[in-house]
């Protein structure tokens, strides 16, 4: 990747971002637990007072919600809050590192705090990106919960000349692996669970013909949540304290994909999801205690 010319003015534009911050407050409650072990298809005990919140599930908690009037064409809010205005049409999860040092519980009032860390402009193959990375800390009374760096990507929407991207081979020698089946329905659930009105989780028509997807675009969070939810299927007595991903390839609801593991010893994990021809999708590494 190459800076483009007017990468300086144009982070100099967004220059007032870098440093912003945003606190929010919620409270664990039990109901989106359930729904997310429904959706997971777990047979988990109803959760209680008390009760864990799985790895990644601080994702229920804490979202913004955008009246209505505020929304973009996209379904996300509008461009320009706590966000920077980034006039690029496509934004996407690209990844995020998390350290997680105590368990949100149910019932724990919790604070959120988040910081704009970065905001990089660059020039790829396919035309110009911009990344954008949140560092998130979780509190409760108890202390700091875990912290997580969030990488947004923007990018134009696509060029019938652009080159595609070449694809990656997924690793080989999985230890334990998972077929998953993308129906709307999983979509829908998890758009529900996180209050992602992003409309390329949903809405076929938009998908296809505004941002030219071949099909519903799976969330990288909800694979991102798989790839844990298999360690845990697979190492149910171990506690996550690292969980590290990059999500590579986009994944559509047109085909099955599925997520594979692999133990590297001394609590260390190699996760990764690959799709239905066996390229790379997404890519983790976990440790754990």
């Amino acid at each position: 990747m190459t800076t483009p010319a007017d990468t300086p003015s144009a982070l100099q534009d967004w220059a007032h971002w870098l440093g912003r911050r945003e606190t929010r407050h919620d409270t664990v409650t039990a109901a989106p637990l359930a729904g997310l072990a429904a959706t997971l298809d777990r047979d988990d005990p109803p959760p209680g007072p008390g009760t864990e919140v799985p790895p990644l599930g601080h994702w229920l908690y804490t979202l913004p919600v955008a009246p209505q009037h505020d929304l973009g064409d996209d379904g996300h809010p509008r461009r320009g809050g706590f966000l920077p205005p980034v006039p690029l049409p496509r934004r996407m999860w690209a990844g995020g590192r998390l350290r997680l040092e105590r368990p949100l519980r149910v019932g724990d009032a919790i604070t959120r705090h988040s910081c704009i860390t970065r905001v990089d402009a660059k020039t790829g193959r396919s035309g110009p990106l911009v990344f954008v990375t949140v560092r998130h800390e979780f509190s409760t009374a108890a202390g700091l919960a875990l912290t997580e760096e969030h990488d947004i990507v923007y990018r134009e929407a696509p060029r019938a000349d652009a080159p595609a991207p070449a694809p990656q081979p997924a690793p080989a020698g999985a230890g334990f692996s998972r077929r998953i089946v993308p129906d709307p329905v999983l979509l829908f659930r998890y758009s529900a669970l996180t209050f992602n009105g992003h409309r390329i989780h949903y809405d076929r028509p938009y998908c296809q013909q505004q941002e030219g997807y071949p099909g519903l675009v799976v969330h990288g969070p909800l694979i991102a949540t798989l790839l844990v939810d298999l360690l845990r299927r697979e190492r149910p007595g171990l506690q996550l304290r690292r969980f590290d991903f990059t999500a590579v390839r986009p994944t559509f609801d047109i085909h099955p994909f599925s997520v594979h593991g692999r133990d590297d010893g001394d609590g260390r994990f190699e996760l990764w999801a690959q799709d239905h021809e066996g390229w790379l999708t997404m890519r983790a590494e976990a440790e754990t205690a």
